[in-house]
């Protein structure tokens, strides 16, 4: 299927969304969060796709929300809408690992964008931040609530107070990204780590991820226990047959998701 605002391929297990809105540097609009809906409901429901990734260009993954289609919106537009609210939930309830690769600006939205997939790797000209304040706003699609979460109070307030932006190198040293690397290399790293996911057994995978966030909603007692039930839960399946016979048999395994 073709997008208006979206380039989508996918191959080896892999379906990578590219934000194409270059003349307003992949600005986050209705459109696009419609269209971004649609191919991440096409993956999900597509059994041969085991991981997506998600990236811009090299000069912006998104510079945050339009601005121009917001800024006539009145209070009950945004509340009768609850703005932001289906494009976000969609990635929240999305099963499958998601992969956010970012070059250049990661603004606004588009930082919220990034967080809200399960790991970030950027480019070494990758600049977060969320500058709402400097527009009489405030994050909308929970920038307040993840960057606290992921690089502290401190920087977190600081970042939204003043609408400074963070460099890569600031932003792998907070742990808002996994890694930096070279811009020429982004995508073939992030396309890399996407596939070594599509190559493991999809149930594991699933439960991994959902293991690893529990523990942003749970206490240590109730996520640990989760990750004990989730872990016996898995010698149900035949991939977990699978998996250890290969390893013992000193082969790969050949996973089939079920």
């Amino acid at each position: 299927m073709s997008y208006e605002t979206l380039i989508v391929e996918t191959n080896e297990g892999v379906t990578l969304i590219r934000l194409n809105r270059p003349q307003a540097l992949n600005a986050l609009s209705s459109e696009l969060w419609t269209d971004l809906t649609d191919a991440l409901n096409a993956a999900e429901a597509d059994d041969a796709v085991r991981c997506v990734v998600i990236t811009g260009s090299a000069k912006a993954f998104a510079a945050g929300a339009d601005i121009k289609e917001m800024q006539p919106k009145s209070y009950a537009d945004m509340f009768g809408e609850n703005f932001f609210a289906a494009g976000a939930a969609r990635i929240e309830s999305f099963r499958k690992p998601i992969i956010a690769a970012v070059a250049g600006y990661a603004l606004g939205g588009g930082c919220e964008l990034a967080m809200l997939c399960d790991f970030i790797i950027c480019a070494d000209n990758a600049k977060f931040g969320q500058p709402e304040i400097n527009l009489g706003v405030a994050p909308g699609i929970g920038g307040t609530q993840r960057l606290t979460r992921f690089v502290g109070k401190s920087k977190a307030m600081e970042m939204i107070l003043t609408g400074r932006m963070m460099d890569a190198a600031e932003a792998e040293r907070a742990g808002l990204v996994s890694r930096v690397v070279p811009l020429d290399d982004l995508e073939n790293e992030a396309m890399t780590a996407a596939k070594k996911i599509a190559s493991l057994s999809p149930l594991s995978v699933m439960m991994n991820k959902e293991m690893v966030e529990a523990a942003y909603e749970t206490t240590l007692t109730q996520g640990v226990k989760l990750e004990r039930r989730l872990f016996h839960s898995l010698f149900a399946f035949d991939d977990q047959k699978e998996g250890m016979a290969a390893f013992v048999e000193k082969r790969k395994p050949d996973f089939k998701g079920r």
